[in-house]
């Protein structure tokens, strides 16, 4: 049985905003966030970026299993660190309470030298959030990262768009997708947690991402 209050966020590409959208989206659902793996901790890594856009507390942000030195992927930076990923035993924290999961980068980058972040994905048995640009190129990398998780039975919660306004992209994907349109989060030049919490509460809908069940 899927659980209904684990929520993944993964990406059609690195650097799209993906742990933007995390921190706003956890900070909204009052929910704890978990990072498997970080490979690149020189700047804190995500898990100190989320702390910094939301108001979850540091009990809320819960430690990675893995955090590697190396700003590239997982399986490579594992292995310039001379560290071994147990991919058999990266399991979510056994916690009660709404669970934000973020991936890297996007949905077949390697984790370990033959499995990717969607084969975790399946396992896990999860809804994933897809987060996507609006850039050039956002319908082809967004189709992709659908068929890739659906070829693995990979329940896709739905998709949310970074960016300046694309009618035609954002429309496209969904349609063609078959996947839901949660909203979109725009550029902000400014970005405090305050600015993100305002401009995701403008253009999203909290119970699009809450379950009936957790609603009553």
């Amino acid at each position: 049985m899927m659980r209904q209050d684990r929520l993944v966020v993964t990406g059609t590409d690195t650097d799209i905003g993906k742990t933007v959208f995390s921190a706003a989206l956890a900070d909204a659902m009052g929910a704890l966030y978990w990072k498997p793996v970080q490979a690149g901790i020189e700047d804190g890594g995500d898990s100190q970026r989320i702390g910094e856009l939301s108001f979850l507390s540091s009990d809320q942000i819960l430690p990675e299993r893995y955090r590697l030195k190396t700003p590239c992927s997982p399986d490579l930076a594992a292995e310039i660190d001379g560290i071994s990923i147990d991919y058999d035993h990266l399991n979510p924290p056994n916690i009660n309470g709404r669970m934000i999961i973020e991936g890297a980068g996007g949905a077949l980058v390697p984790l370990t030298k033959d499995k990717v972040y969607a084969d975790l994905f399946a396992r896990w048995n999860f809804p994933v959030i897809i987060v996507a640009s609006t850039r050039l190129g956002t319908i082809n990398h967004s189709l992709l990262t659908i068929e890739a998780l659906r070829n693995r039975n990979v329940t896709i919660h739905g998709i949310a768009f970074i960016g300046d306004e694309l009618p035609h992209s954002e429309d496209a994907i969904c349609r063609i997708g078959d996947v839901n349109h949660l909203g979109r989060l725009p550029y902000l030049t400014n970005l405090t947690r305050d600015n993100l919490r305002d401009a995701f509460r403008k253009n999203f809908e909290i119970d699009r991402f809450i379950s009936k069940e957790e609603i009553s």
